[in-house]
């Protein structure tokens, strides 16, 4: 007997083989894509087109792998998140230092005189400032390519409030290592913590959807290889954001439908926490 070709693949997870089709446009869609219409199934790009079943709309609403709405710009918040930092990346060139200096991130930071300045000093806003901040040119682009390659990856599989919520916990998160383990005087700034987040939530969501780990495991290898043996990196924002993003998507994807909300919530409300105490501790050792 002849063997069979491969089954066609969800046109919006390529990884998935299927033998479903939307019975509007026909298009092969996995289990995780498919909503359940009068006749068969539907796309969710037919249902948001309105697809006339006669359903409650919220019951057959599509959702991200976290549970969270299916929007049609997969990367809408990563690009808001990249206008921030080309915003500020302007601003930088045009003000010049004035601006990283009173917008970046400064860990164990004293004037000659002996005086406190920095977060240290009350000026908690730079622990989320410095993370949408950069001064070098190759710093930004890399940043940028990063937050659109690994956001694209990740953003659709959250939906865009929880996506949102690990983009600020995961640069918080670098920030407040940052500011834990950081040289005297030492500026810290960039996306990296929040890149870096992205990456942790990929080897989550990659564990998760039970795919090859092979390139996933090797790509963390080398980000953190160059995080380590490359001069002038701040590896403590590296290894916050990493572990902080990676334990915000443990928790968004693998809590129990039934208390979805209430788990993500409160892990992300116990991330916070964590990061604001790391704060708090330090700066009492520092007064």
């Amino acid at each position: 007997m002849d063997s069979q070709p491969g089954l066609p693949r969800c046109y919006r997870h390529p990884e998935t083989e299927t033998g479903i089709s939307c019975v509007r446009c026909d298009r092969p869609i996995c289990p995780h894509c498919m909503v359940s219409a009068s006749v068969g199934f539907q796309c969710p790009d037919c249902v948001r087109g309105g697809s006339g079943t006669g359903h409650a709309p919220d019951a057959n609403q599509p959702r991200t792998l976290a549970g969270g709405r299916i929007a049609a710009d997969e990367r809408f918040v990563t690009k808001i998140v990249i206008a921030i930092n080309l915003m500020l990346f302007v601003a930088v060139q045009a003000v010049g230092d004035r601006l990283v200096d009173d917008l970046a991130l400064i860990g164990y930071a004293f004037l000659p005189t002996g005086e406190l300045v920095g977060v240290a000093d009350g000026e908690w806003y730079r622990l989320l400032t410095s993370a949408f901040l950069h001064q070098e040119i190759p710093h930004f682009l890399f940043n940028m390519l990063g937050l659109w390659v690994i956001g694209g990856i990740v953003e659709p599989e959250l939906g865009r409030i929880r996506y949102t919520a690990l983009i600020l916990l995961s640069g918080l998160s670098g920030s407040a290592l940052a500011y834990l383990l950081s040289p005297q005087n030492q500026f810290s700034l960039g996306a990296s913590g929040i890149v870096f987040g992205l990456i942790g939530a990929w080897v989550v969501l990659a564990r998760r959807r039970r795919h090859d780990m092979r390139p996933v495991a090797l790509f963390v290898a080398l980000s953190l290889l160059l995080t380590f043996t490359r001069p002038g990196i701040s590896w403590e924002a590296h290894i916050g954001g990493l572990v902080g993003g990676a334990l915000v998507t443990y928790a968004l994807v693998h809590a129990p439908k039934a208390r979805r909300s209430l788990v993500q919530y409160t892990a992300c409300g116990l991330v916070l926490l964590l990061d604001l105490g790391i704060v708090l501790f330090r700066s009492a050792a520092l007064a």
